[in-house]
């Protein structure tokens, strides 16, 4: 079947993650629970100035995050998991890790499965566990401040087929997972630096009353990144490196020509 259908097993959802993606924290709490005072009101008008600024200073996706917040509709927003992994390589790091810490029980199991099979080709499918990941404004402040921390896992199915002389090949295709919820902890302030002026800074607990007082909403991010094939070996196991992620392109940045068109920016 994956060999066969692959395209249509993966348009499917086959590699869709299965493990609850929930946020690691409860964030601000309820919405809309109490009325917006003055306070709030302008501490909002400046964090979408702060958004426009980080925009213009190349913080794309906190800018986007931001601006998607203040814009109050709570729908979900998708994460370009193969830009992150371009652009922050320790998050890279920390999922090519996920895949070599499994992908010796993974080919086990497969070649278990291929020789109680006769020998015939199999495909099976792996998920990791999920694992939390948190970005650093040192390393890279545009994700840091988009997204913070994240919890992640990876899917895939691992095939075995024999090759000319009958000896098992076995490859595995996987995809990386993130999700988490856009949200501030009712303690959490924030102070962004803003060339040419003085750090733009919002008092504890300010982020998250924008929530709860119905002037800002938080939100779900997920996504997936695209699908890379690795070979796990043949009769030893492969220890070459695995494969990069996709060019993030231009997409969601201000050179992007449907940029105008998107969801909250």
């Amino acid at each position: 079947m994956w060999a066969g259908h692959k395209d249509d097993l993966l348009a499917a959802g086959l590699l869709a993650p299965s493990v609850k993606q929930a946020a690691a924290d409860r964030g601000s709490g309820p919405y809309a629970v109490e009325e917006p005072g003055a306070e709030e009101r302008r501490n909002r008008e400046k964090m979408n100035l702060v958004a426009e600024l980080a925009d213009w200073k190349g913080d794309n996706d906190a800018a986007r995050h931001m601006a998607h917040y203040l814009g109050n509709s709570g729908t979900d927003m998708d994460l370009p998991i193969d830009k992150m992994m371009s652009e922050v390589p320790e998050f890279r790091s920390h999922i090519d890790r996920t895949v070599t810490d499994h992908q010796d029980a993974w080919r086990d199991q497969a070649l278990a499965e291929f020789r109680r099979n006769g020998g015939q080709p199999v495909s099976i499918p792996v998920e990791t566990e999920n694992r939390d990941f948190s970005f650093t404004p040192d390393v890279n402040e545009n994700w840091f401040y988009a997204v913070g921390s994240t919890r992640s896992n990876v899917t895939g199915v691992v095939t075995v087929e024999p090759d000319a002389n009958g000896k098992p090949v076995v490859d595995l295709d996987y995809q990386a997972n993130a999700w988490d919820r856009y949200n501030w902890d009712e303690d959490k302030g924030v102070t962004i630096p803003v060339p040419g002026v003085d750090d733009m800074s919002i008092p504890d607990g300010q982020m998250a009353r924008f929530h709860t007082t119905g002037i800002a909403r938080e939100f779900d991010m997920a996504g997936s990144s695209s699908v890379k094939h690795y070979d796990l070996g043949v009769s030893a196991p492969h220890q070459g490196p695995l494969p990069q992620p996709d060019e993030p392109g231009r997409a969601g940045d201000r050179t992007d020509p449907g940029r105008e068109q998107q969801e909250g920016r």
